[in-house]
């Protein structure tokens, strides 16, 4: 291959891709609308002190039971993990009026999960690490993709100092399906089927919003308490501990509202009825806490197209999307959401950035 192979999108599947093409001495740039690395992976600092940490906005956890891509790519980066806090008490909420039903679970009732120490982004930034200086172009947005009368395929790519033509040998679109449907625009046009396929596969994550309460220490341990919750009344849905290995205490939670809600209410309202939740649980020291932290994904129009909004009734069936036509072997898809084992999480990204490679490594 002359040119490079594409990669569209710098979140985890994008950046495993380039790492293992780069593994295989196989030239490749990777492009990234945003000013991150990390796509839908987001770790932001709170707290005080040297025992400050960093906390999750985007996915939290990952089961190493059955998830073993990700679970051999920490250990090959000596990546460490520790165990999601579950010990004690969990709380069950049916009204606001009503106090929390208190309940403990038989031993083993919840699956072990894993947490990355520093959070997700310590992931991201290992495989970075692997990548040759300047693979990675922030601020670079795909606009246009074209198919050339001799086989090869140009990029049209919007750059602060304006817009570039980018040469490749193939494209790894690594960036949810509805963003590449909808947003970038194919010549020739996308088979039916294939643009079909695209949109037919929600944004994991994109109707959602979470929050993260950080506190001095995890005072709710000391009263017996998990720091895990479930709500009817809202506004979280599901809450949990969030806190460092050491040092600060945290709590997490899943809003249960929609996203018009939310966008109705507005980010002050919302963060003062979660703080309202989280002193009807666990007291008064959790309505105060040291930094609270906030992110609405459904209002990322890097992640998430309006349709994202709604709320999924079930989980998706996600998978490689179909019938590429013209553009067989020259569009390849990555992405959590084009897995169809472990679609929507860490590990469903990772498995779609393998299967990438394979297609681009067959092309040799």
């Amino acid at each position: 291959m002359n040119d490079p192979i594409i990669i569209v999108g710098a979140g985890l599947s994008g950046i495993r891709a380039a790492s293992l093409l780069t593994s295989k001495g196989i030239p490749c740039r990777v492009l990234e609308a945003r000013s991150r690395i990390g796509g839908r992976v987001l770790s932001e600092p709170a707290g005080n002190g040297p025992d400050a940490g960093m906390y999750d906005l985007g996915p939290t956890w990952f089961w190493p039971e059955h998830e073993t891509y990700i679970q051999n790519l920490i250990s090959e980066l000596s990546i460490p993990a520790f165990e999601q806090y579950t010990e004690g008490a969990l709380l069950f909420e049916q009204t606001e009026s009503q106090q929390a039903e208190r309940h403990v679970l038989p031993e083993d009732a919840v699956e072990k999960s894993m947490r990355i120490a520093g959070g997700v982004r310590t992931l991201i930034d290992a495989v970075a690490e692997t990548l040759p200086e300047g693979t990675v172009e922030l601020h670079s947005s795909v606009k246009g993709v074209q198919m050339r009368d001799e086989g090869t395929v140009e990029l049209e790519v919007e750059k602060p100092d304006g817009v570039k033509k980018i040469r490749a040998a193939a494209v790894i679109l690594a960036l949810p399906p509805r963003i590449a449907a909808g947003r970038i625009e194919f010549s020739p046009p996308l088979p039916q089927a294939l643009s079909a396929s695209l949109l037919e596969k929600p944004t994991w994550m994109g109707g959602h919003a979470k929050v993260v309460a950080v506190y001095d220490r995890p005072f709710w341990r000391e009263e017996g308490f998990s720091g895990q919750a479930m709500s009817w009344a809202g506004p979280l849905q599901e809450i949990h501990d969030a806190s460092p290995p050491a040092g600060n205490g945290a709590l997490f939670g899943f809003f249960g509202i929609p996203a018009v809600t939310r966008r109705e209410l507005g980010k002050d309202r919302i963060l003062q009825l979660v703080l309202n939740q989280l002193k009807r649980l666990f007291g008064p020291a959790a309505e105060k806490p040291i930094s609270l932290l906030y992110k609405d994904w459904s209002d990322d129009s890097l992640t998430t197209v309006e349709e994202d909004a709604e709320r999924l009734a079930a989980f998706p069936e996600y998978g490689p999307p179909v019938n590429a036509g013209i553009w067989e072997k020259k569009l390849i898809f990555a992405g959590t959401e084009t897995s169809p084992e472990h679609g929507g999480h860490l590990e469903g990204a990772l498995r779609s950035a393998g299967r990438a490679v394979k297609e681009i490594v067959e092309l040799e």
